[in-house]
């Protein structure tokens, strides 16, 4: 159906020949977090009671409270904040940002220039930014792709309020920033301030190693729920994991002062938040075979890719170089054609919301938009580098991916 050549079909059979080592380590960390998870489950005795939903305030929400317990569980964190109505990880990151900042305070971005959709969020002019509530700004440039920690040292002055990381790599060509990595840094940030907030932004990056940043002392960790966390079947929503005084602090702002967690109906919710919870340490590792094949697939074709075959994945994303906006355009339009949801559609560039180029996304997905789900996406700018991710089954991410380097061959 998909008519893929013999050398696609060849060299494909050459890539999993060579990557099977690699399956086995992804395995292997999703086995640790599948028993992280599980035993959150069991511990916190959830229930039948726990997946049926709230409406109105919400007050006394068994599911909601339980959930937030055992993600507390999972990320060993003091509190969470999960709920289905925050919109994106941005919206998450607004929130926490919003709650432990006020008015004279600097954020400081440890891991360069954060994610496009932030910009308006920190700069924005008249639009209820950081900015306009008076919050200061400066971020230092990544060393080689890893965070320069003698710029954070000459950094630290006393205006700083909060420090955010940004874990995954965005739309940039760099590593993503290992948990390790992370812990390093909040350690030597907070043995110069003790008090500094540290932020993780930890969208695409959860469940892809055996610990996350609240186990290196992130005072909070924070992500969407159709990505990595809600496991496919997450409808929407986002979580914030931390301290007890940060995560009360942000859930003041989700709701508002004085209510805080108190409130938020379910409305149905919980049944798909925990069983998209329980499944995603599994699915997780599905979208990383996918990412490695990915990219040992198109390196084998000649094209540029970051992370490449072999190396340690921190993030699902792989991004593929093209030096060539057709081509890319090409490969993006493919996934969605070998898509189980609108693969009629056509993605071309538009003006997306939050971006400061064109952007070209491809999703067809079950969910709208979830980039747990296999799909692909870049700004239209030179040197022209799709980022894909996801993929609910390996199996099914692998025709995708091996149409769309099909499509590109023909193209000279």
């Amino acid at each position: 159906m998909f008519d893929i050549s013999q050398k696609i079909i060849s060299l494909s059979q050459e890539c999993e020949s060579e990557i099977s080592p690699i399956f086995k380590y992804i395995d292997d960390i999703a086995q640790k977090n599948q028993a992280k998870v599980l035993s959150a489950f069991v511990n916190n005795r959830v229930g039948e009671n726990c997946l049926s939903g709230t409406t109105g305030y919400g007050y006394s929400d068994v599911g909601r409270e339980t959930l937030e317990k055992v993600y507390a569980d999972v990320f060993h964190a003091e509190n969470t904040l999960v709920r289905h109505n925050i919109v994106n990880g941005t919206h998450a990151l607004t929130i926490a940002l919003f709650g432990v900042l006020r008015p004279g305070d600097t954020l400081f971005s440890a891991t360069g220039k954060p994610y496009d959709t932030l910009d308006e969020v920190i700069h924005g002019d008249g639009n209820g930014s950081l900015r306009d509530f008076g919050i200061s700004y400066r971020h230092a440039e990544l060393a080689s792709g890893h965070i320069d920690k003698n710029a954070i040292v000459n950094t630290l002055t006393p205006d700083i309020k909060a420090v955010i990381l940004q874990r995954s790599r965005g739309y940039d060509w760099r590593p993503s920033i290992s948990v390790e990595e992370i812990g390093e840094v909040i350690a030597l940030i907070k043995n110069i301030r003790s008090d500094i907030i540290c932020i993780v932004d930890n969208c695409y990056g959860e469940f892809t190693q055996t610990i996350e940043p609240t186990d290196v002392g992130a005072d909070l960790c924070i992500g969407s729920l159709i990505k990595n966390c809600g496991g496919s079947l997450a409808q929407s929503g986002g979580y914030i994991a931390g301290t007890n005084y940060a995560v009360e602090l942000a859930a003041q702002r989700q709701t508002t002062p004085g209510i805080g967690k108190e409130c938020g109906a379910t409305l149905n919710q919980n049944r798909l938040m925990y069983q998209g919870f329980f499944m995603a340490p599994h699915i997780v590792a599905q979208a990383m075979k996918s990412a490695v094949f990915c990219g040992a697939l198109m390196q084998k074709l000649g094209y540029e890719v970051n992370p490449r075959p072999n190396d340690i994945r921190n993030d699902i994303v792989q991004a593929i170089k093209f030096d060539d906006k057709d081509k890319m355009i090409r490969f993006c339009q493919s996934i969605q054609k070998a898509s189980p949801i609108d693969s009629y559609a056509v993605p071309t560039p538009w003006d997306m919301p939050g971006y400061n180029h064109q952007v070209i996304m491809a999703a067809g997905t079950f969910v709208s938009g979830a980039s747990i789900e296999l799909s692909a996406d870049a700004p239209i700018k030179e040197p022209y580098v799709l980022y894909v991710q996801g993929g609910i089954t390996y199996e099914s991410a692998k025709i995708a991916i091996m149409y769309a380097a099909e499509s590109i061959e023909c193209i000279v």
